[in-house]
């Protein structure tokens, strides 16, 4: 067992318990018995390098966190963790890019941009709190700030919602304490004078919350997604994340296109 990591059964339990799994059902599913689990859990067992990385996996684990199991089980990490690359950071620009003329970014796992495409600075232009855009940016305060995006967000009290939930979500599954705290900050950020409750001002159809961001062009109706890469061996792209905005109708469209 590593002296600067809690032994491994209990980060083990720790995340079967963060994904609501019995031991059964995880022992099933990784192929064991139950009761060799459950002497894993109370170190009763010291698991082999591949059982880590078996429960792991079932347990959509992220790979930071996976090194963090190996290196409490004793063995060596099984992921890099470098910045990435030239070639990565070269590629998710072109990713970016391709998007104009919607804006696009890429974010790490705490919500700091790491990259934008030529219409994000666009959108930020003349901000009353400068300061939001000193590196590193983290995306979600400078979205819900009273100096930042917010007095621009025309649904902000639903815009605000929908992030503190998504935010709330990730702090659930991750265990992340960086983004337990950033989600107590937000929470604790005063609204803007105009965010009273609105009639919630869903896209086309009713299917998601929009985005409705005042710009130089006028109001844009946005839609976000969210893409990550499928496959990653390396610790920092599995982390990356990019978010796109679309035009939930052709005005926007418009001033999109304007604005580009």
């Amino acid at each position: 067992m590593s002296a600067t990591h809690p032994p491994i059964g209990s980060l083990l339990r720790d995340w079967r318990q963060r994904r609501r799994r019995s031991q059964l059902d995880l022992a099933l599913d990784a192929e064991i018995s139950t009761r060799h689990l459950s002497y894993v859990e109370s170190g009763r067992a010291r698991p082999s390098r591949e059982m880590v990385l078996r429960l792991a996996a079932q347990l959509e684990v992220p790979l930071r966190a996976r090194n963090t199991l190996l290196l409490a089980a004793g063995y060596a990490p099984a992921y890099r963790e470098e910045a990435a690359p030239e070639g990565v950071r070269a590629a998710v620009q072109l990713i970016l890019d391709a998007q104009a003329p919607n804006p696009a970014l890429a974010v790490d796992r705490h919500w700091q941009l790491v990259a934008a495409n030529a219409l994000v600075p666009r959108l930020l232009e003349g901000l009353a709190d400068a300061a939001l855009l000193a590196p590193p940016v983290n995306v979600l305060r400078l979205s819900l700030a009273p100096g930042g995006l917010a007095p621009r967000i025309a649904n902000f009290a639903e815009w605000r919602a929908h992030v503190l939930e998504r935010l709330h979500r990730q702090v659930e599954a991750s265990g992340d304490a960086t983004l337990a705290d950033l989600l107590a900050e937000l929470r604790a950020l005063p609204a803007p004078p105009q965010a009273a409750p609105t009639k919630p001002a869903l896209a086309p159809g009713g299917l998601a919350v929009p985005l409705l961001l005042d710009s130089p062009e006028g109001r844009l109706a946005l839609l976000s997604t969210t893409t990550v890469f499928g496959t990653p061996v390396e610790v920092t792209l599995s982390e990356l994340a990019i978010e796109a905005f679309y035009p939930a109708d052709e005005a926007t469209a418009e001033r999109l296109r304007r604005l580009s």
